[in-house]
């Protein structure tokens, strides 16, 4: 795997990039996430695939967003990092709000392949407010040192149903980092704040129509410690009513777990899918 940063629309954009034999596949986290989120994916399908996972703008170790940064303008960094990158027919994995920016790529760019939108790219309600504001607090805190932060997200994922181990470990601390006398998340709350808001801009019938290879939408049902979905089912109704060529599928685990756990049931599903519907095609 090599790591190393591309200069796209003015800002630094950290990748990850594991080399393979098909794909290639580009792996877009979450709303406070970087591409360590996408860790457990990137194992299972590197070598067949050319495996891509990017910090977007505002979050790891790339550069800040716009002043007003949205799903939208990361959609507009991801076409770009795209054409830098040479790549063809690429493959796009998001997860929550990396699903959001994978369908409005794919739907801007005909030469995508496939799209897997893991828990994403939903029509969003005051539901959605209610579980996700409580944990971003986080973002703006100071904390005495890296331990100390990473003891109280241990807290905060503990809650929302994520069993802690050495990935959880390593993919925390690299979220935060040393200011001055003491540590911070590096994302800025006011910006994350406002990529959150743009969900709410996010129209899966105007987008989801105009995306024209096939799509695979992993839904998680499981609940979220003791808080329900993020997303009920009956939110997809416009993205899969939209969708020319869409399969849903249903996972037991809930919106965290389909990416901090190794999911061997979703890691199945995108394989069949990939297999059935980009061979035949070659």
């Amino acid at each position: 795997m090599e790591l190393y940063k591309k200069t796209i629309n003015g800002y630094e954009i950290k990748i990850a990039d594991y080399p393979g034999e098909k794909g290639p596949i580009i792996a877009l986290h979450g709303l406070t996430g970087t591409h360590k989120n996408m860790h457990y994916y990137a194992e299972r399908f590197k070598g067949e695939y050319r495996f891509i996972a990017v910090d977007l703008r505002g979050r790891g170790d790339s550069g800040e967003t716009d002043q007003e940064p949205s799903i939208f303008k990361h959609a507009e960094d991801i076409l770009r990092l795209i054409k830098e990158l040479k790549i063809e027919d690429p493959i796009l994995l998001g997860h929550s709000m990396g699903a959001f920016i994978s369908s409005i790529v794919a739907s801007k760019l005909n030469s995508v392949k496939a799209v897997v939108l893991l828990d994403g790219a939903a029509k969003m309600s005051d539901h959605q407010q209610a579980i996700v504001m409580p944990s971003l607090g986080r973002l703006s805190k100071e904390y005495q040192s890296k331990e100390h932060y990473v003891e109280e997200i241990k807290g905060i994922y503990s809650n929302l149903g994520v069993t802690w181990n050495d990935i959880m470990q390593e993919t925390v601390e690299y979220e935060v980092g040393p200011v001055v006398d003491h540590w911070e998340n590096k994302s800025t709350e006011s910006n994350i704040l406002a990529d959150f808001e743009s969900f709410y801009q996010y129209d899966p019938k105007e987008v989801c129509s105009n995306i024209s290879c096939p799509l695979l939408l992993v839904y998680a049902a499981g609940d979220i410690g003791k808080m329900p979905p993020l997303f009920f089912l009956s939110d997809y109704e416009e993205t899969q009513a939209s969708t020319p060529s869409i399969e849903t599928v249903i996972s037991g685990c809930n919106h965290y777990t389909m990416v901090f756990e190794n999911r061997e049931d979703i890691n199945d599903f995108i394989d069949s899918f990939l297999k059935r519907r980009l061979i035949p095609n070659e």
